[in-house]
């Protein structure tokens, strides 16, 4: 019967959060629930690479003064497309603003086009026009990212800083008919380059593969400023250039690269704290099992099942004893 009385008292026990009575040992409580920190993978500093094609374009090209030339018009002037290629280093402020400062050489691309000459109210004659153009760019940038959508975040910048560009290989072929005889002119530029201000607009999807690494799929628009040849010789006997050079005006690109961005800072990983060993439940039991070893056999006797009505205990209290309940507890 007694066996009974024990389990029935145990069974009691186990439904509630804990049990008070003089004899209670302190137990560990389960920690607190602890959120999980926001990673702060907006900041510190990347290394960026790039390789794109380029579609470059001329206002114009300015021949060497000549008094008895007249330009009717002109055809076809441009560049063919090159390869350019990138690297730079810069810093992500926050999770909208980033920097960066980058160095970029685009390959040689082939000059062409031609012009429509009248020289001294005779017959028109054509100028063809070769060579190649290249440029090293070095640009500071600021982009703002326009926000994240699942890994892809479109992005806005712009940038400014100096292109030198370099033309080679510039020759002038000139065909005419002065006096109703074709004639042919050839004019040489020695390679030459120069600095101008350089700036460029951009925009572009940049996608996260890695919390370290990000691809970059971008448009720029480039101004690189003018080009213009070394010092003009002419082989025709006519042609009155007088060593001055060629200009090549207004220099434009339309961009289309395909880059990567590699962060140094790696995130931390959040490790959640391990689960507590005992549930509920079961801290009651231990606090039970306490109290009921400590207590001597009189007070045994008061909780056992059958001494719980007498002395109205509250179901669910675990032996605490309240009103008179507890007044005869005290008599006793």
């Amino acid at each position: 019967m007694r066996n009974k009385e024990s389990l029935f008292v145990l069974a009691v026990a186990s439904l509630v959060p804990g049990v008070a009575c003089a004899a209670d040992m302190p137990l560990i409580s389960p920690p607190p629930a602890l959120s999980q920190p926001a990673p702060n993978d907006f900041e510190g500093w990347y290394l960026r690479g790039d390789i794109g094609m380029t579609n470059a374009r001329m206002a114009s090209v300015d021949r060497p003064a000549d008094p008895n030339v007249r330009l009717l018009n002109t055809s076809g002037l441009g560049f063919d497309s090159a390869t350019l290629y990138g690297i730079g280093a810069g810093y992500q402020f926050n999770n909208w603003l980033r920097a960066d400062v980058t160095g970029q050489w685009r390959g040689r691309a082939s000059l062409h086009g031609s012009h429509s000459l009248l020289a001294n109210d005779g017959p028109a004659s054509a100028d063809n026009y070769s060579g190649s153009s290249s440029h090293t760019v070095i640009m500071a940038n600021a982009y703002f990212d326009l926000g994240t959508w699942g890994c892809v975040t479109p992005y806005i910048g712009a940038g400014v800083g100096g292109s030198y560009n370099r033309l080679s290989g510039f020759r002038d072929d000139g065909v005419g008919t002065p006096g109703g005889v074709l004639t042919n002119s050839v004019t040489y530029g020695a390679d030459a380059g120069k600095w101008n201000l350089a700036w460029a607009v951009h925009a572009g999807l940049g996608y996260k593969v890695t919390p370290n690494t990000t691809l970059e799929l971008g448009y720029s628009y480039m101004n690189l400023g003018d080009s213009s040849t070394g010092a003009t010789r002419s082989f025709d006997g006519v042609t009155l250039v007088n060593g001055s050079p060629f200009t090549v005006k207004d220099i434009t690109s339309h961009d289309v690269k395909l880059g990567v961005r590699w962060n140094f800072d790696t995130p931390s990983i959040y490790v959640p704290p391990p689960m507590p060993l005992a549930t509920k439940g079961w801290v009651g039991v231990q606090r039970f099992a306490f109290c009921w070893a400590g207590l001597s056999g009189k007070w045994r006797g008061l909780l056992s099942p059958r001494y719980f009505r007498r002395w109205g205990v509250r179901p669910g209290s675990c032996g605490r004893l309240s009103g008179a309940a507890a007044d005869g507890a005290t008599k006793y």
